[in-house]
């Protein structure tokens, strides 16, 4: 039994006992830390050790339960092509508005991606599955990378199993782009296909994963693993098996389908609309919203199942005695929610995502609510490896929060999207339209940010203090850290 395993153990026996117990940590190791770092399409903070007991995702709470857990992550834009870049690049997407891939012509002279700083540090650096948006992006930055369990189609991510659905989406984007026509058939949004897990490209990633861990085994160098994977990304296709852990009609519907009262972000959620089961416009049907979130639950059991393949082959070959394992979501995703599906808000269920990140020689088993961001994660794992990390990244290291959860952080979090910007504190968030329009949500009153209260008078100076700190210098914005704390 491997340490962390142990370790569980010992935490479960000591709950079960009602003894209160804090997970020991290992001692740092001497070499340099491996880094398995596992991206999730469009995996929002629905999870059961998010406190979602419906959903079955035991792999992913294990791993939550083996290092800590960030309550309230926030993405830098709600959409999956900048949201990566800025991980891997450190930069905010604000900074010079880059949107599609790393390798931009606007992306500054001498930028340094996270996998060609490991790499220029003595790490084998490989990529599997969807890491950039584009499997070709930053080709530097990779020792290896395979291209074979990466797939895009107009946004038909990694596909289909069923001949029918596989047909009509190919002749689809074939016409969409050949013919000019929007007449023909499209898809479906989800998918059971009673296959093997390996039969979908998520299954084949973690099993190029497990065979990308065993050459690595035999390595003296250490290693930065990516691994990228699709599910729960539209289409919701997974095996039978994952979609039978539910049933369809105890999957509740969301508390808050109504408009926003003084709402002013609209939201077409166009990237839904694009399936041919899905209306032009107007809201779906009760029975369409709870087969879409079934569907959403079982890919993510779907790829949580992946996630506890690799995670037990790290096991297994005892790599995880030395290897920091990061899990991250590019961005949440609406279920329904003031009658919106998809991302591409600014909302709260947009810009929080799902992040957990296991230390083998930090303390385990802990949560914290304090506010980070996304493009924390590249200082993080800088300081993690022991790497003094590269000048230009924007976010900050909150390898602090291992030890003490609690300690004052970053007052802030920020995003934006279409032409608007957000700001998240404690409390509020303030929304501000490019175009005008404000939106101001309470979410000590009002988590669900079911209404706007900016044109309320008695909020004129919390909303003076929030558009500060979106016009600061986001270089001031460091978390609050002394040596008191």
């Amino acid at each position: 039994m491997t340490h962390n395993l142990i370790t569980l153990f010992l935490i479960n026996l000591a709950l079960a006992l009602g003894v209160s117990v804090q997970a020991s940590a290992a001692d740092k190791p001497k070499e340099s830390p491996n880094i398995l770092f596992i991206s999730v399409d469009d995996l929002r903070p629905e999870l059961n050790c998010y406190g979602n007991p419906i959903v079955k995702s035991p792999n992913m709470d294990r791993l939550a339960e083996a290092g800590l857990l960030f309550e309230r992550a926030y993405c830098q834009r709600a959409i999956c092509m900048p949201s990566r870049v800025s991980v891997l690049s450190g930069y905010r997407p604000e900074s010079f508005d880059f949107s599609w891939k790393f390798s931009d012509e606007r992306m500054p002279s001498g930028t340094v991606s996270m996998p060609q700083f490991f790499k220029g540090n003595g790490y084998t650096t490989i990529s599997i599955g969807k890491i950039y948006h584009a499997n070709d992006d930053d080709p530097e930055g990779w020792t290896k990378r395979y291209e074979d369990s990466f797939y895009e189609g107009h946004g038909y991510c990694s596909g289909y199993q069923l001949k029918s659905n596989k047909d009509t989406v190919h002749t689809y984007l074939y016409k969409r782009e050949n013919e000019l026509t929007d007449d023909v058939p499209r898809p479906n949004s989800c998918e059971i296909a009673d296959v093997p897990d390996e039969t979908y490209t998520d299954g084949i990633i973690a099993a190029q994963s497990i065979e990308a861990l065993n050459e690595l085994k035999q390595s003296d160098k250490p290693f930065f693993l990516a691994v990228g994977f699709y599910r729960p990304h539209l289409p919701f296709a997974a095996p039978k098996k994952y979609w039978d852990l539910y049933k369809r009609d105890e999957i509740p519907l969301p508390a808050n389908p109504q408009d926003v009262v003084n709402g002013v972000t609209r939201s077409e959620w166009e990237e839904l609309r694009r399936y041919g089961d899905i209306p032009g416009s107007g809201p779906v049907s009760d029975d369409k919203a709870r087969e879409l979130i079934h569907g959403y639950y079982a890919s993510v059991s779907f790829t949580d199942a992946q996630v506890g393949k690799v995670i037990a082959e790290l096991e297994r070959l005892e790599l995880d005695r030395n290897t920091v394992v990061v899990l991250w979501g590019d961005h949440g995703w609406n279920l329904g929610e003031h009658g919106w599906w998809s991302k591409h808000t600014n909302y709260e269920v947009s810009t929080r995502a799902a992040m957990m990140v296991s230390v083998p020689w930090m303390p385990q088993g802990n949560k914290t609510r304090a506010l980070v961001e996304l493009i924390d994660i590249y200082p993080s794992l800088c300081e993690l490896a022991s790497i003094e990390p590269p000048s230009h990244l924007e976010g900050a290291s909150f390898v602090p929060l291992f030890e003490d959860p609690s300690r004052p952080w970053k007052t802030a979090a920020f995003s934006d999207f279409g032409g608007a910007r957000t700001v998240r504190t404690d409390r509020y968030r303030l929304i501000e339209h490019k175009a005008g329009g404000l939106e101001l949500f309470d979410h000590q009153n009002d988590p669900g940010e079911n209404f706007n209260i900016a044109g309320d008078p008695e909020n004129a100076a919390t909303i003076a203090d929030l558009t500060a700190q979106l016009n600061a210098d986001r270089s001031a914005m460091k978390p609050i850290v002394s040596d008191e704390n």
